[in-house]
Parts: C-alpha cells; structure tokens; sequence
C-alpha cells in the first residue's frame, strides 16, 4: 500500500511531516526484520539519522520505538519470520460486483505457512481509526481474492497493522 494513503493529516508542513514518518516507518519494516534482533536498534537509529533529516529528533525516536516494538511484539512474530517477504507485487483480475475488477497493488508483508497466507498492510495514522476505513477493507479484499487464486487449499488472512498502538485489525 502507498504510504500517502496512511496519513491524511492537515495540509502543509503537518502532512509532510506524517509522510515522511510513515515512509521512513515502512522501510525499517521493510528492512530490520531481516537483521539481527541485537542490531536493529543501532541500525534503526543510524537510517533515521541519515534519512531522517526532515523529523525532529524525538519524531525519529518515535518512529525507532513505534517499529521496534512492533517487531519485538509476539503478535506478530509470523509476518516477520524468515521467509517472509516485503513490498510484495500483487497484480490480478477477481470478480466483485458481478464486474471484472483489475487488482495491482504491493502487500506490505506477505507470510506463507504450510497452512496459511498472511497478509498485512501497514498503517500509520494517528490516531488510530476505531473502525476500519471502507477503503483499506477493500484493499485487502482484492489482495486476499487475488492471492486465494495463487494459493488454494490454504487459509488466507489478512490484517491492518497499525504502527503508532501497535494493533491488528
């Protein structure tokens, strides 16, 4: 998923801001999964240095303990184990509506168990919505209709992470 659709904040320099935030958010979850749990903080802290320079400081801060306890949380322990994948195409038709619908998209986090496909989609509003937006439902919709032709006989599920609590929807 895009990353301008996770922040609709106030025009100007509030939404640049939550842009930048989420973008750098998605590219750590994107990245320190794969390094060693010791590490990540380190590195989280030096990308953010680097390419953080249009936060605050204690913005990057919140961003690096916003991902890191999401990555430390056992929640999610399956959409972060090894073989799991980031920024994954999904391209496809599905029906909906008695219409033929064209899907292309990216999962942010795309897991597959022996039994099961797991889909997740970061987000970082704040605050958190207290009911999912009738788009993000859509979206993960078509991504799950699509993937379910790719893989059938497993379980497809599909979540909203939420960044800033951290929680699943």
């Amino acid at each position: 998923a895009a990353e301008d659709e996770d922040n609709r904040p106030a025009a100007g320099a509030g939404r640049a801001t939550a842009l930048l935030r989420g973008t750098l958010t998605h590219r750590l979850l994107q990245s320190l999964p794969d390094v060693a749990k010791e590490r990540r903080k380190k590195i989280a802290e030096e990308f953010l240095t680097r390419r953080g320079g249009g936060l605050a400081s204690v913005d990057r801060d919140k961003v690096a303990a916003d991902v890191l306890r999401l990555l430390d949380d056992a929640r999610f322990a399956p959409l972060f184990a090894p073989g799991s994948r980031a920024e994954v195409p999904v391209v496809g038709k599905v029906r909906a509506g008695g219409s033929l619908v064209r899907v292309s998209g990216q999962v942010d986090r795309l897991a597959v168990t022996a039994d099961e496909v797991l889909i997740a989609d970061f987000k970082t509003n704040s605050p958190v919505p207290r009911m999912v937006p009738r788009a993000y439902a859509t979206q993960l919709a078509l991504y799950r209709a699509v993937l379910a032709r790719l893989y059938s006989g497993k379980s497809i599920r599909v979540a909203l992470v939420w960044t800033e609590a951290p929680d699943l929807m």
